[in-house]
């Protein structure tokens, strides 16, 4: 099915590009072991989405972290701890974006702050675009729709003329209901197939 309105492809970048460590060391912490609630508390929580939208220290977010959530550790040790999720760029990322057709805008629209967008494997990614909408840098955090209509108004294009890439159902239905053309991926080769179904890369 070809996509011919599609004027920008956006990437999620965790769970799409990155490797990321942080749903199994949330899992140790809290004793959650469902995956979708996971995600739910955590991108509903006050606390993440203060952080995320660049309103809180790191500090203040990692003590604030520790007393909602009740973790059992001293909060110097939970901001290390999340400091380290990001592990590294998937096998195939590079390739994945630099095979969206050339005629196509190409960017990241991701949920960090920014003591995750700092390090190393993160700024790989950074060189993979020259658009980047990171929640800390806009004020707005996925799934909230003022995210999506912020990053429309800056695209200066029709929503349903974007087509968004996350891991996570929350925001690809967040995205959809504000008339982007939205779908779930997980990792270069899912990202992959999906856009080739869409006729948006090139090989």
């Amino acid at each position: 099915m070809t996509m011919r309105n599609i004027e920008v492809v956006l990437f999620d970048v965790g769970g799409v590009l990155i490797r990321l460590a942080g749903i199994d060391a949330w899992k140790d912490l809290t004793g959650e072991a469902d995956d979708a609630e996971i995600w739910r508390r955590w991108l509903h929580c006050p606390v993440v989405k203060d952080f995320e939208r660049g309103r809180c220290s790191a500090e203040d977010f990692a003590q604030r972290m520790v007393d909602t959530h009740s973790l059992p550790l001293e909060p110097t040790a939970f901001l290390a701890a999340f400091t380290s999720w990001p592990i590294g760029l998937f096998d195939g990322a590079r390739d994945v974006v630099s095979d969206v057709m050339d005629h196509l805008r190409v960017g990241c629209f991701s949920n960090t702050s920014e003591l995750h967008w700092t390090q190393p494997c993160n700024q790989e990614v950074h060189s993979l675009f020259d658009m980047h909408f990171l929640s800390y840098e806009i004020g707005h955090v996925k799934p909230d729709a003022e995210a999506f209509h912020h990053v429309a108004d800056a695209l200066t294009c029709d929503p349903g003329a974007i087509f968004f890439i996350d891991d996570n159902i929350i925001n690809v239905e967040a995205a959809q209901a504000c008339g982007f053309e939205s779908r779930v991926a997980k990792g270069p080769d899912g990202t992959r197939r999906v856009l080739t179904e869409h006729g948006l890369m090139k090989i």
